[in-house]
């Protein structure tokens, strides 16, 4: 009796506290009547989870209508029983953050009755229509994770199920193997993700913060738009995970998965005959165990899974070519301190991973359910960041450390009343190491594509200022999440409340600390065996001098309460209705110190310069209104109309300004007036000015937080128990995603102390980069989706999605993204600079299922095409877009080439008594070795076969018609510059949108 008290009096306290959390529990709604039709009310209703003794009582109301929220998904049995009628029962599946309908019909009491509803939903491909929803989201469960191949076996492969989805590539070099899934026509960045109902967003970077093993997942719903209102942190889509549980049945599984070269197709781009075959190995070992500890009151459920992988980077012939040249040209005493550059066949890169699981449920009592889960994830990787047009030299060793602890628990105030605390704690600690200290670096243009990064330097030290950012040499983050919900079903309203609280005390890191120098050449090394005193000049004049030492540090707290109704109207007809309130503190402060504290805004206010006004404030202005319909016509439950509106915030990774929290972190120095007194103490804190190489860096003070305005509508429909399809068209609609304005001083920002042309406004005035958050785009789709049993042993899932996303960049476009920036300041919405997005697939179909044929044997498959994805090509120093005979070309204007892969698995399982069975099996991937390179084109125009003329100038006339570019022809097509880059993996980590050869893999499955 105290325990129940006291759970109840824990439940009423942490109700005032949370965020950015979303529901990892579903819903069943019912309607109880008659043979007649007739309602009946006060049926006594009990939702019993099937190997847990978990129960829930509910009423018919007076319209013979009940609802149960908060259900661990799962299998459930469901009782009826009213007076003057025989009892019911029927078996029912819920899955994760959606709202199961079933019709419970009794009969006389001379017949005891079983409903006709079984437990389903065990796959995406038979997923019953939700009738109360507006949310659009595809739910995955255990069973399509096992049973579809899975070429990272990575649970990110299965969420390109869901339509509305696209693959995208690893977007952070600080967190490679982290998964990520494209919605709306995005990079992923935006997408929020929580796991048992604890917050798992990187805030730093945006996207996801830790990865879980497949095996680990009981089911998840991916979100693509009109999340209820318990949803924040997104402006396009959310991933809910809710992690495996223990039973009072002991069940497990152990599994081995084996890749090697010789599995694996040959990629001649790179690795052509006779030159021996790239080395490759990969094991992954799996292990779980669920069992009670003490039966029907305490359990637990434990995994693991190591990965050993011996990958290697093959250079191709191109790049071993210039490689060759580079070190020729140290050999002559051209490189400082270098007299010889080995250039191996290849470059091993292994990688290591371990994931940890363990959770353990509670039952305390018939109203207090607790659990509580903590993960880890702890992973190295050696030659991090070396991609086919880069040595060894450039890369790291990253070791990244993920700890996830939730605890959660669950009381039945009433039958109607509920509230659910889940408290969560989670910590990064990532270090990369680099593998040299020369002091400076080579950039060459055939290294920069458009998915590279280390590869902007050629060799020598990785530098960590890239065409696109920086990135740290050391991360750290602390979150710790409160949540607080209460739901009441009651009458025809379903209510949900909740207050939740984020603190990140440490969300921050580190730049390297030395001063170096990064020598970028306008030409490839095998231009300056002939011409070695230009490799002397052009190193003079591509030198640039930096340090980009200091950490960064934020201490932030984000706030939110929500309230949310799901309305039955009619039977027919739900209204969904809710609203958002989110805000954040601490947001731009620097180690605590305000934007004020600046040197940059300190220097321009010395130098009257009123490129920005003041200094940015946390944003209090985050209203979200959440609306929808859902209107079933019939009556029948097979049809659903669906319309949605929405607005969703979330503010910016803070990856793109980590400079300037950086600049106020550190002591201020004072700066009063630098041009009249350059060398007084006075004027120690001020930035030097761009010729010496002076950069400020700047939040703009008119911060908006980003947000994202959903408009959707359409229709499912099922002609049969066996057979659905649903179309729906999206519009989004971004507003204040962020962009860096980069000014350079005297060229187009001068201080008013001097006259315009005086040359010494260099000399006081340093470059400014703003942040600013005034980019809008747009992104429009049509959805749809087919799912049905062709007969009882075929399964299958068909989507077909056409999209349009665009938005405004300079040389790389990104939906709410750090990536974007402008080519002019002064011009920030010029012309050319709205364009589509690097994700724009205009159109994209997958085709996915499973068969089981005759003998056992069980195939499935997986199949994936879609358009060309743009790309970008630039001007040799990566700041501006070409020309092409004088007409400038605009954002993302080239495409790359249609992405088609399919992937099949064959299983045959061998059951051993009623508990074991083991299944050996053999997954294929890119059956028909297709050559996908994707949008992994060469983007830098000195990279290309064209004249060093154009290439200098940046204006393409001419191409070259021989290798040695002694005769050209004029340039007739854009598409005459299309230049595959090559590459087996991608930008951070194993390929998605750039395809790999056919490779094979071969595993043993044991279960019980």
């Amino acid at each position: 009796m105290m325990r129940s008290k006291l759970s109840a009096f824990l439940a009423m306290v942490f109700f005032a506290i949370a965020l950015n959390a979303q529901n990892s529990s579903g819903s069943l709604r019912g309607l109880v009547q008659d043979s007649t039709g007739a309602r009946v009310v006060a049926a006594d209703i009990e939702v019993k989870m099937l190997a847990s003794p978990s129960a829930r009582q509910v009423s018919s109301d007076h319209r013979g209508e009940f609802r149960v929220e908060d259900l661990t998904p799962g299998s459930y049995r469901v009782s009826v029983s009213a007076r003057g009628f025989a009892d019911a029962t029927a078996d029912v599946s819920v899955a994760v953050s959606a709202i199961r309908d079933i019709t419970v019909t009794l009969s006389s009491p001379s017949v005891r009755q079983t409903v006709g509803v079984q437990a389903r939903g065990s796959s995406i491909t038979e997923q019953p229509i939700d009738l109360a929803s507006s949310v659009h989201q595809g739910i995955v469960t255990s069973q399509d994770l096992e049973g579809l191949p899975l070429p990272a076996r990575n649970f990110a492969n299965i969420a390109y199920l869901a339509p509305g989805t696209e693959p995208v590539e690893p977007s952070d070099p600080t967190k490679a193997r982290i998964t990520a899934v494209s919605t709306g026509g995005s990079s992923g960045l935006n997408n929020e993700l929580s796991v048992d109902g604890g917050d798992n967003s990187d805030d730093y970077i945006g996207g996801f913060l830790q990865n879980f093993s497949p095996d680990t997942i009981q089911e998840f719903a991916i979100r693509t738009a009109q999340e209820d209102a318990d949803t924040g942190g997104t402006t396009v889509g959310s991933v809910i995970i809710t992690t495996k549980s223990g039973t009072n049945d002991w069940h497990g599984d152990t599994a081995f998965y084996e890749r090697a070269a010789a599995l694996n197709a040959r990629y001649p781009i790179e690795n052509p005959a006779p030159n021996p075959k790239q080395p490759f190995s990969r094991q992954n070992y799996v292990g779980t165990l669920g069992a009670p500890i003490r039966k029907d009151k305490l359990w637990f459920f434990v995994a693991f899974e190591n990965v050993q992988e011996n990958a290697s980077i093959s250079y191709s012939p191109a790049s071993t070519t210039q490689f060759d040249a580079l070190s020729t040209l140290a050999s002559e005493g051209l490189i400082p301190g270098v007299t010889s550059i080995a250039v191996p066949p290849n470059a091993p890169i292994p990688f290591r991973d371990y994931f940890g699981s363990l959770r353990l449920d509670w039952a305390q009592s018939a109203k207090s359910q607790w659990y509580m889960r903590s993960s880890i994830d702890d992973y190295t990787t050696h030659n991090s960041l070396v991609q086919q047009g880069t040595l060894p030299s450039t890369g790291l060793l990253t070791h990244n450390n993920y700890l996830s602890m939730v605890v959660s628990n669950q009381f039945v105030f009433t039958p109607t009343l509920l509230g659910k605390f889940v408290f969560n704690a989670s910590g990064l600690h990532l270090t990369q190491s680099r593998n040299s200290d020369l002091g400076y670096a080579l950039a060459f243009p055939f290294s920069s594509t458009s998915l590279t990064v280390s590869g902007f330097e050629t060799f020598g030290d990785n530098q960590f200022a890239t065409p696109i950012t920086f990135f740290p040499s050391e991360r750290n983050q602390e979150k710790y999440q409160f949540r607080c919900d209460l739901s009441n079903a009651r009458g025809r309203h379903a209510v949900n409340f909740g207050i939740n609280f984020i603190h990140e005390p440490v969300l921050g890191g580190s730049f390297p600390g030395n001063t170096e120098t990064l020598y970028q050449f306008r030409q490839n090394p095998t231009y300056y065996l002939n011409n070695p005193v230009q490799f002397t000049a052009d190193q003079i004049a591509g030198a640039s001098t930096s340090n980009l030492g200091g950490s960064f540090s934020q201490n932030i707290q984000r706030l939110a309460f929500y309230a949310q109704d799901s309305l039955r109207v009619t039977q027919k007809l739900t209204f969904n209705y809710g609203l958002r309130y989110s805000t954040t503190y601490g947001l731009f402060s620097g180690s605590g110190r305000s934007q004020l504290k600046n040197p940059g805004y300190l220097t321009l206010q010395a130098l009257n310069i009123p490129l920005v006004s003041g200094t940015p404030h946390d944003d209090r202005r985050q209203i979200a209104p959440r609306l929808g319909i859902a209107y079933s016509p019939s009556g029948s439950g097979n049809t659903v109309i669906r319309a949605g509106f929405g607005l969703y915030f979330n503010d910016l990774a803070q990856n793109g300004w980590a400079t300037a929290f950086q600049a106020a972190g550190a002591p201020a120095g004072s700066c009063f007036d630098p041009v009249a007194n350059p060398g007084g103490q006075e004027n120690a804190g001020c930035v030097p000015g761009g010729s010496s190489g002076g950069t400020a860096n700047l939040i703009a003070p008119n911060y908006r937080t980003p947000y994202a305005i959903h408009f959707s509508g359409g229709s499912q429909h099922a002609f049969s128990a066996n057979w659905a399809l649903s179309a729906d068209y999206i519009h989004e609609q971004g507003n204040h995603a962020y962009r860096a304005y980069s000014y350079t001083g005297g060229t187009n920002l001068f201080t008013p102390q001097l006259s315009v042309t005086d040359p010494d406004q260099a000399t006081y005035v340093p470059d400014v980069n703003v942040f600013h958050s005034d980019n809008r785009s747009s992104y429009n789709g049509l959805l749809l989706h087919l799912q049905g049993n062709v007969t009882h042993r075929f399964t299958l899932i068909a989507n077909y999605t056409l999209s349009k996303a665009q938005t405004w960049g300079c040389v790389l476009g990104e939906l709410f993204d750090y990536v974007n920036g402008v080519c002019n300041p002064l011009d920030a919405f010029g012309p050319g600079d709205y364009g589509p997005s690097g994700e724009d697939v205009r159109q994209r179909f997958v085709l996915a299922g499973t068969w089981h044929a005759p003998g056992g044997i069980e195939l499935s498959g997986l199949s994936q095409a879609e358009s060309a994805r743009p790309f970008t090509i630039t001007t040799a120093d990566n700041k501006e877009r070409i020309s092409i005979n004088g007409d400038p070309t605009v954002l993302d204007q080239f495409r790359g080439t249609p992405y088609i892969q399919t992937d099949l698995r064959v299983a045959r399982p061998v059951h051993l008594g009623d508990k074991w069975s083991v299944m050996p099996f053999i997954e294929f991937f890119n059956l028909f070795n297709r050559n996908n390179p994707g949008a992994n084109y060469v983007t830098n125009i000195a990279a290309l076969s064209v004249p060093s003329a154009d290439a200098q100038s940046g204006n393409v006339t001419n191409i070259c018609t021989n290798a040695a570019c002694t005769t050209t022809a004029p340039i007739s097509n854009p598409n005459q510059l299309r230049l595959a880059g090559g590459a087996l993996g991608d930008f951070f980590g194993p390929g998605t949108t750039v395809g790999i050869p056919f490779a094979a893999q071969l595993g043993l499955r044991a279960s019980f």
